[in-house]
């Protein structure tokens, strides 16, 4: 997103220059499919499934797609929140959901379990992209350690600028609590209704 600062530091292309910030990028991605490829522990159709579902969610029907989508949306009144939502799922929700969902799959989980952990991510995505919105209105560059008020210095779409502040902090709360929802017939999994309560509680 082109943003200076990253967890308060320089980001890559900022650092060093935009080609080099392409590859890295490139590389974690083709590593992460090499990680799994060479797990000695998984059987050869889990793997490929997995790769799939990472494949998927990181291209043009997911993350790459969501971005461009991004993009697209600069300086756009015409968008609704239907819009913004789709956007969002792809841009944010769809690495998170198949996240989820590919440790169920090489657990070897039943297909319920895996189709629950992926709504629950993606619900988990969208909990975040709107918190995201809110802190970007409403926290400090130094608090963030990523540049505030980037979203409206780029004419982007955002919840608050939708629904209002308040609404906006409402609608995180309640994506928070579906995505807990998808939880409920999951065993030992604490850990992961934490993590919906404190993507919406953050403070950068």
């Amino acid at each position: 997103d082109d943003d200076d600062l990253r967890r308060g530091k320089a980001t890559v292309h900022k650092q060093f220059d935009e080609a080099t910030a392409i590859l890295a990028g490139d590389t974690l991605l083709t590593g992460a499919f090499e990680v799994i490829a060479r797990n000695s522990s998984l059987p050869p159709e889990r793997k490929a499934a997995i790769i799939a579902l990472i494949a998927r969610a990181a291209g043009a029907r997911g993350m790459a797609g969501g971005q461009q989508m991004d993009l697209d949306a600069e300086n756009n009144a015409t968008l609704s929140l239907d819009d913004l939502v789709t956007l969002h799922k792809s841009k944010t929700g769809a690495l998170i959901a198949a996240s989820c969902a590919a440790g169920a799959m090489a657990a070897g989980a039943p297909l319920a379990t895996v189709e629950k952990l992926s709504a629950f991510g993606l619900t988990l995505g969208l909990a975040f992209q709107v918190t995201d919105d809110i802190l970007d209105v409403t926290a400090s560059s130094e608090t963030l350690g990523k540049s505030a008020g980037k979203d409206v210095a780029q004419g982007k779409l955002t919840y608050p600028a939708l629904l209002g502040l308040e609404k906006a902090k409402q609608e995180a709360q309640r994506l928070s609590a579906e995505a807990k929802a998808q939880l409920a017939p999951i065993p030992n999994s604490a850990k992961l209704a934490a993590l919906a309560d404190y993507v919406v509680s953050r403070t950068k």
